[in-house]
């Protein structure tokens, strides 16, 4: 017998008392080692230190999505899973699992997706265009509807691929289904300030007649909901705003879309609408002073020494060149007459 196997017969022999003496220290092996770091293993899985993932390969036509995935499952196509469907194609497989849970009393479906539709539509996509071997890699996880929900976002807020109002109509959803609208709550258990989850709200709360104005809402981030959300009041501007979204949704059906930006600018005018352009505004010095169509500053002359005076441009004012050709020979004009 080799020294390695004697070594181990001793072992499994020292817990046998054949002479009804106390049993002989034992001598730690590798056999003793390996049962002590089992007993460890199960003790650890026991404690729940350490957590067991289920890995499955399925037919993604047996999962269906979650009702309260954050993702807009119809807006997936080709272009917007290439990337995903190359890679899968490269690899020869899908590198990470979806994660998903058991469905019950549905003949139809085994799982539903709580996070990663692409990779559902991208796996579903090739199956059927000459990758029929193709399986959908699953994480199989027993979570309720609070934790998948913000295991989800979790997964999803870093992701370029999923818009701004995915996300935002995402949170107003959950807001109620599982904070019972108390947003602050939500903040802490999502781990973001409150500021930050509120223009994401504010962007999924825009009205409808706002939205029409944009003929791809999808384009739309939040920092445009700060622009939008204040042409909603007062009534005035509100109304003004509405007529002007429903103009530009009519012109666009027509004609080529208008970039987001502009579509915003477009909805501001129309809220404030336009004061006597260019004309002057005197104040107690007569000295002229000049705003936009919109109401911004563009120039202001003030008085400086004796007889002089100073010229002040803002160039962020949205103005053309043309408007502030056109303040600038006012002011020689009236300096000048």
């Amino acid at each position: 017998m080799s020294g390695k196997n004697s070594g181990f017969a001793a072992d499994l022999a020292a817990g046998i008392d054949l002479t009804g003496n106390a049993a002989p220290a034992r001598r730690s092996t590798i056999a003793a080692n390996v049962l002590t770091g089992r007993s460890n293993r199960l003790a650890d899985l026991a404690s729940g230190a350490v957590v067991t993932r289920t890995h499955e390969l399925v037919d993604p036509a047996r999962c269906r999505m979650w009702a309260g995935h954050n993702r807009e499952y119809g807006l997936l196509n080709e272009d917007r899973c290439a990337d995903l469907i190359e890679s899968i194609k490269a690899q020869g497989r899908q590198e990470m699992p979806a994660i998903v849970r058991r469905v019950a009393g549905d003949p139809d479906y085994d799982f539903e997706v709580i996070c990663g539709a692409r990779r559902h539509w991208s796996i579903s996509w090739l199956r059927s265009h000459n990758y029929p071997d193709f399986k959908f890699l699953v994480d199989v996880r027993e979570i309720g509807d609070e934790e998948a929900f913000r295991l989800a976002d979790i997964e999803n807020r870093a992701r370029d691929d999923l818009t701004d109002l995915e996300r935002a109509k995402d949170y107003l959803r959950a807001l109620e289904a599982y904070y019972d609208g108390r947003q602050k709550t939500m903040a802490d258990r999502l781990k973001v300030t409150e500021s930050w989850l509120t223009r994401y709200l504010d962007l999924a709360r825009l009205p409808g007649e706002i939205m029409a104005a944009f003929t791809n809402p999808q384009d739309l981030g939040v920092r445009n909901a700060i622009a939008l959300k204040a042409l909603l009041k007062p009534e005035d501007r509100r109304a003004r705003a509405f007529r002007e979204a429903k103009r530009l949704a009519e012109s666009q059906a027509e004609g080529d879309s208008l970039p987001v930006l502009e579509v915003v600018r477009l909805l501001g005018l129309a809220a404030d609408p336009p004061k006597k352009s260019g004309s002057p505004k005197r104040s107690g010095s007569e000295l002229p002073s000049f705003e936009t169509a919109a109401g911004k500053p563009l120039l202001r002359v003030d008085k400086k020494g004796r007889g002089g005076v100073t010229l002040t441009l803002h160039p962020k004012s949205g103005a053309s060149r043309d408007e502030v050709e056109a303040a600038l020979a006012k002011v020689l004009d009236h300096l000048w007459a």
